[in-house]
């Protein structure tokens, strides 16, 4: 039962993030940077002693590397995030009823700029998380939520005219699916996403050694963060 909440809880918070994207860009929204960083904020708050708060396969991915997370479990993350997201592309088509869905085309030195942010951007979100959410270093802390949110918030503002701002696999479905996305757009952020948010667990092994598992973790700890990601090992 404990690894269905997660999953549930995974399912529930992307579901919101890819709502509140799709809503905040197809209704043109001059405060879409805000909002999505809120909800992302308030869901990872909601979520994080359950599952982790991830709502993003990239982040999910830097977990795995980060040897917080079972490859079992990481796909089982990763299908919840993937079905949150199409539910959540077409509860948003529903909801707003665009007449008009201007599709994003990106070729040449444009789409090269846009991977590039996305990348950027995700390795920054998923750094962020796995310091403040994952770290033996700050046990308990109540400032995750802000940091992981006002992290997406940010890089939405600096980089959406460029990219779109997904920073997150399962969003780049949600707007692909909105009609906001040409397919091979879509598919080449994933795979960039996905990269970062293996870089970025990575990296973080390498800055902190010390975090590396000395045995192999009990399945509630594997499966549920920050609560017990944040604990330090004994």
């Amino acid at each position: 039962m404990h690894k269905h909440a997660a999953y549930i809880t995974e399912l529930i918070g992307t579901f919101f993030l890819v709502f509140t994207v799709g809503t905040s860009v197809l209704t043109g929204t001059p405060l879409a940077p805000l909002a999505i960083g809120a909800v992302l904020m308030v869901m990872v708050y909601a979520g994080g002693h359950v599952s982790g708060g991830h709502y993003n396969p990239s982040v999910t991915t830097g977990v795995l590397v980060r040897r917080r997370l079972t490859i079992p479990d990481a796909v089982a993350y990763w299908v919840a995030q993937v079905i949150a997201a199409l539910a959540g592309a077409v509860v948003t088509v529903f909801v707003v009823n665009p007449r008009n869905v201007a599709e994003l085309h990106l070729y040449g030195r444009d789409l090269f700029t846009a991977l590039l942010v996305e990348v950027l951007f995700t390795f920054a979100l998923v750094y962020v998380m796995l310091n403040v959410a994952t770290s033996k270093t700050n046990p308990n802390n109540s400032f995750y939520g802000l940091a992981i949110g006002f992290t997406a918030a940010a890089g939405a503002i600096a980089v959406g005219r460029i990219s779109g701002a997904a920073f997150n696999p399962a969003v780049t479905v949600g707007v692909w699916m909105m009609g906001l996305l040409t397919w091979y757009t879509a598919v080449l952020y994933i795979v960039f996403q996905l990269l970062a948010g293996a870089v970025a667990g990575a990296v973080f092994l390498a800055l902190n050694p010390d975090e590396l598992p000395v045995r192999p973790l009990p399945e509630e700890e594997l499966t549920t963060a920050p609560a017990a990601e944040r604990q330090a090992e004994p």
